[in-house]
């Protein structure tokens, strides 16, 4: 469902707009969304980028110009999530503190990553598959594992790798 609250670039395509959820969000000119992708309110996604299928993009998450999101990348907005209060009582808006979170131009998340809240992914940086990204990821940097820690870092000509000789 693409809700009419959802702000479409020109040349945005989805290639299964019943098999998305799409609400409250902006979604740049020539970016491409794949099927079974959830965009939540107040999330922004650049021009040009490409979400794969799977993936989860909650509110408070802004993803900058030609970024490349894999199947399956989760981002989370809340570091105490609870589904009731002390009390018992079930939480609302007002009971939990969004963290934004910001994805860099030109950064790649590979697939079934998982991004803490409040994190900065910066410019250029790669998050390998099954990362989980607990604290900011410096511009070009290279990041992997759980939690990710930097491995290399990404040569300023683009899709070259410089590696950092770990194994």
């Amino acid at each position: 469902m693409i809700a009419p609250s959802v702000t479409l670039g020109e040349g945005v395509v989805i290639h299964h707009p019943d098999l998305v959820n799409l609400y409250g969000c902006t979604i740049g000119a020539g970016s491409r969304i794949g099927t079974f992708v959830e965009i939540q309110k107040g999330a922004a996604i650049g021009r040009d980028c490409k979400i794969s299928s799977h993936s989860f993009i909650c509110e408070g998450v802004t993803i900058e110009d030609g970024v490349f999101i894999g199947h399956g990348v989760m981002f989370t907005n809340d570091m105490h999530p609870r589904a009731v209060n002390p009390d018992g009582s079930l939480q609302t808006d007002s009971d939990w503190e969004l963290l934004p979170t910001r994805v860099g131009h030109r950064a790649s998340i590979g697939s079934n990553a998982t991004i803490l809240p409040g994190i900065v992914i910066g410019e250029g940086a790669q998050v390998g598959a099954g990362a989980v990204v607990t604290k900011d990821v410096p511009p070009h940097a290279i990041v992997a594992g759980v939690p990710a820690r930097v491995i290399g870092r990404v040569a300023d000509a683009p899709y070259e790798i410089r590696s950092s000789g770990r194994k």
